[in-house]
């Protein structure tokens, strides 16, 4: 592996952890996976893409999912951003689309980063077994959870192992089951090799139950419901984890409803999500709006719209905009954190797989903890269908603009027609997937095109 590639995983970890002044320009791949405080460093390295980004743009672990996808589906439409918008609110992305180029190459880049670091440990002699353990499950979450939005947002993908360009430049696309599984593979042997202790301080480097949530939610995308219920019931009955007493308490550093959750630390700004979206001014239009879909769903008195949503007023217009995270600046307070899993999220998977297997009781019962939180009154239905529904409507509103749930939800559940065919000009079924980028496809043949694009 290039040594160069080494050094560039060990060097972007500084935010996590501060690694010794002057370092060396790079690192033999010897050196590197010879030494634990390098080995610590360099698995660091592989969380740097992920809510750390060193510029407004977003990326794919640093708000890009969350924007693109929200406006792909029925979240957000264009504000001042006239660029990069358009193309993904009118569902018309072209295979050359620069952004969707980004989010790609940024997935794989983080994978790659893994599959080194995993490779790397397996044969180091430098840490104990036991740290091997809890290094490579660390390693294989990430990786889950990276395939697990891109087999969302492209279908089938290359599934990529190895470090080895030579055989990693001619893959081709592995089938969306065929992702999925290999994401459970990763996962299972990640709750193997995990302890409940979280590995660092806060909650930034998965535990068990970090793996074990993001199971329940792939065992509920391939309909296996006993086995997302058991995945789900493992964090939810876990100490330490409770839904956050009030909303503004939800995103915050420490809050008892992150699952995973990584620090705030960009150069120039707290959450990548807040440097893109929250409007320089209150005289300035968002650069996302949220649309009118979104605001309509909520409903009356529902607390998540008047504490995660936030408006400016621009000539006479209100233009309302997601606003989860506030904190636009580092060092303001309280401290936001960025979130990738939380308790409320793996309630709602445990409902709707309860529901699916006509356990209305226990699903309703976690459905409403969520509604109370929210300020509104419970669901009570005997109707399967009935409440499912009132389900997927607590995911959209609850969920919101968050890690593209809505647009996962709209199509693993097939309404995505039907609901966007209803609310956008134009909709075309071959939507529901991204174009693979002209660039990977030139630069390796055997990748084909999703059908709708040339």
């Amino acid at each position: 592996m290039p040594a160069v590639v080494l050094f560039c995983l060990l060097a972007s970890c500084k935010k996590l952890i501060e690694l010794p002044a002057n370092p060396p320009n790079q690192l033999s791949a010897n050196r590197v996976f010879s030494d634990s405080a390098d080995i610590i460093a360099a698995i660091s390295g592989v969380y740097s893409d992920f809510g750390l980004a060193y510029s407004y743009s977003p990326t794919f672990g640093s708000g890009a999912i969350t924007i693109y996808a929200g406006l792909t589906a029925d979240e957000l439409v264009p504000g001042s951003n006239i660029y990069a918008a358009p193309p993904f609110y009118n569902n018309a992305i072209l295979p050359d689309n620069t952004n969707n180029a980004s989010m790609w190459s940024g997935g794989y880049r983080s994978i790659f980063d893994a599959n080194i670091c995993l490779q790397g440990i397996s044969g180091s002699n430098a840490i104990s077994a036991g740290l091997k353990r809890q290094l490579t499950g660390e390693l294989k979450v990430t990786r889950a959870f990276c395939y697990f939005n891109m087999v969302n947002l492209w279908g089938a993908v290359p599934l990529i192992t190895s470090t080895d360009y030579k055989t990693t430049q001619s893959l081709p696309r592995a089938s969306a089951d065929s992702v999925l599984l290999f994401i459970v593979s990763d996962l299972k042997d990640a709750v193997s090799n995990l302890t409940a202790k979280y590995p660092s301080a806060g909650r930034a480097r998965p535990n068990l139950y970090v793996a074990q949530a993001l199971l329940s939610k792939v065992y509920l995308y391939l309909g296996r419901y006993q086995e997302a219920i058991d995945a789900a019931t493992a964090v939810i009955g876990a100490p330490g984890y409770s839904l956050a007493t009030t909303l503004p308490e939800v995103f915050l550093t420490g809050s008892t409803e992150a699952i995973w959750q990584l620090p705030a630390v960009g150069n120039y700004y707290a959450t990548p999500e807040a440097a893109a979206i929250i409007p320089y001014s209150t005289s300035s239009v968002p650069n996302y709006v949220l649309s009118p879909y979104l605001l309509n769903a909520f409903e009356t008195d529902d607390r998540r719209k008047s504490n995660w949503t936030g408006f400016t007023t621009v000539d006479a217009t209100n233009y309302y905009y997601p606003a989860k995270y506030k904190n636009t600046s580092p060092g303001q307070q309280p401290v936001e954190d960025y979130m990738f899993l939380r308790l409320a999220d793996i309630l709602l998977v445990r409902a709707e797989a309860l529901a699916h297997g006509n356990k209305l009781t226990e699903a309703l019962a976690d459905l409403n903890l969520v509604r109370t939180r929210a300020g509104l009154a419970a669901v009570t239905t005997a109707s399967q269908p009935a409440a499912l529904d009132a389900i997927m409507h607590e995911r959209q509103v609850e969920l919101f603009c968050e890690w593209g749930n809505r647009w996962y939800d709209l199509k693993r559940t097939k309404t995505i027609d039907a609901v966007l065919g209803a609310e956008k000009t134009g909709w075309k079924p071959a939507a529901a997937l991204y174009p693979v980028p002209t660039a990977e496809r030139q630069a390796n043949p055997f990748l084909t095109q999703n059908p709708g694009y040339n």
